[in-house]
C-alpha cells in the first residue's frame, strides 16, 4: 500500500497538481543561483556550508572579495539546491487531498459507529471486537501515509523542528501499530479522525500562500488555528484521554499495555501544547503588529539585498524571498506554519 501511495503521489503531482500550479502562475524556477567559483565551491562541498568569521576573512583575502559578498554567495549556494515553489505546491496539494479525503472517510464511517457517540463502547467486550473491512483499510491507509512522511523527512530539507516532527511521526506510527495489534481500533479511529480535522486546513493555507492569495491564506490559517486548538487542547484531552485513562481503567482494569498506550497518547498531547503555543504566538504578532518576523524553519534564506530592502519596511504577514515569491517550504513566516 505504501508503494501504491508513492505511485499515486507521483502521478497526481505530474497530471493534476503541476497543471493547477502553472494555471495559478506558479513558475518552476528556483532561488537565485550563486555565480560559479571553484574555490568557494570546494569549501562548500568539502569543508562547510556556513563558514565562520575567521574562514570568511581568509577567503576574502584569497579572492579579494568583500566578506559580505562571500556571505551572500554561500547563502545563494545553500538556497539553490532547495525545492522550488512549484515542487512545494505539488507536495502540499498531495497532502491536502489525502487529509481531506481520509477525514471525510473517517467522519462518514464513524457517524454510524456507536463508539463515536459513546466512548465507553470502545471498551465493551474488549478485546473480542470484530475488525471490519472498513476499519482495516482506514487503519492501513493512515499507517502507510505516516510511514511515507517518516521516510520523506530524511530526504527533505532538514528543518529546526526535525526532532519534534520525528517524535510526532514515531509516536503516531507506534500508536497506530500498537492499537491495531491490541485490537484497540475503536478508540484508534477516534484519535485518527480528530487529528485529520485540522491538517487539511493547514495544507489549504499553504496552497493559497504559494499562489499568492494572501487574504485566502490568512483566513485558512486562522481557521486552522481555531480548529487545531479546539480539537487538540479541548476535545482530545477531555474526550480521548478521558476514555483511555479513566473509562478503560473502570471497564477493563489496568491491562498490561495500559501505561505504554497512554504514554504515547500523552506524548502527543505535549506536542499539541507546543504547537498551539506557536500558533497563538504567531497569530498574536500578526494581529498586534500587522506583521511577523521570518520563520526560523524556512528552507530558503533571505539574501543580503533583501535584508537591506526589508530592514526598514513592512512586508505584511508573510516575508518575501529575493526573487519575489513567497518561499517558505510549507511554513508561514514567524512560525505561522507549525510542525504539523
Amino acid at each position: 500500500i505504501l508503494g501504491l501511495m508513492q505511485l499515486f503521489l507521483g502521478n497526481s503531482c505530474r497530471f493534476i497538481a503541476k497543471p493547477c500550479a502553472i494555471s495559478l502562475g506558479i513558475q518552476d524556477s528556483g532561488p537565485h543561483r550563486a555565480q560559479p567559483n571553484a574555490i568557494l565551491e570546494k569549501v562548500f562541498t568539502s569543508i562547510t556550508k556556513s563558514p565562520d568569521g575567521k574562514r570568511l576573512e581568509g577567503l576574502s583575502k584569497q579572492l579579494d572579495w568583500d566578506v559580505r559578498k562571500i556571505q551572500r554567495w554561500f547563502r545563494h549556494r545553500r538556497n539553490q539546491d532547495k525545492p522550488t515553489t512549484l515542487t512545494k505546491f505539488c507536495e502540499s496539494m498531495w497532502r491536502f487531498t489525502f487529509y481531506l479525503s481520509i477525514f471525510f472517510y473517517g467522519i462518514r464511517f464513524l457517524w454510524t459507529a456507536p463508539w463515536f457517540w459513546d466512548t465507553r463502547q470502545c471498551w465493551y467486550n474488549y478485546p473480542f471486537q470484530p475488525l471490519t473491512s472498513r476499519l482495516y483499510y482506514y487503519y492501513i491507509l493512515e499507517l502507510a501515509f505516516y510511514w511515507s512522511l517518516m521516510f520523506s523527512q530524511f530526504t527533505d530539507i532538514k528543518r529546526k523542528d526535525f526532532l519534534i516532527m520525528f517524535v510526532h511521526h514515531l509516536a503516531t506510527i507506534g500508536l497506530i501499530t500498537f492499537s491495531y495489534m491490541n485490537n484497540m481500533v475503536r478508540v484508534g479511529t477516534l484519535v485518527l479522525c480528530l487529528h485529520d480535522a485540522s491538517d487539511f486546513l493547514l495544507e489549504a493555507a499553504k496552497l493559497a500562500n504559494y499562489a499568492k492569495y494572501q487574504r485566502v491564506c490568512d483566513a485558512f490559517f486562522m481557521l486552522f488555528g481555531v480548529v487545531f486548538i479546539v480539537t487538540r487542547l479541548g476535545i482530545y484531552p477531555f474526550w480521548i484521554l478521558n476514555t483511555t485513562l479513566f473509562e478503560s481503567w473502570e471497564l477493563i482494569g489496568p491491562y498490561p499495555s495500559w501505561w505504554l498506550f497512554n504514554g504515547l497518547l500523552v506524548t502527543l498531547q505535549v506536542l499539541h501544547i507546543i504547537w498551539s503555543y506557536l500558533i497563538i504566538r504567531t497569530a498574536s504578532k500578526a494581529l498586534v503588529q500587522g506583521k511577523v518576523s521570518k520563520d526560523d524553519r524556512s528552507d530558503v534564506e533571505s539574501s543580503s539585498e533583501e535584508e537591506d530592502v526589508t530592514s526598514n519596511s513592512t512586508k505584511g504577514v508573510f516575508s518575501t524571498s529575493s526573487n519575489g515569491s513567497n518561499r517558505l517550504n510549507g511554513h508561514v513566516a514567524g512560525g505561522q506554519w507549525t510542525g504539523e
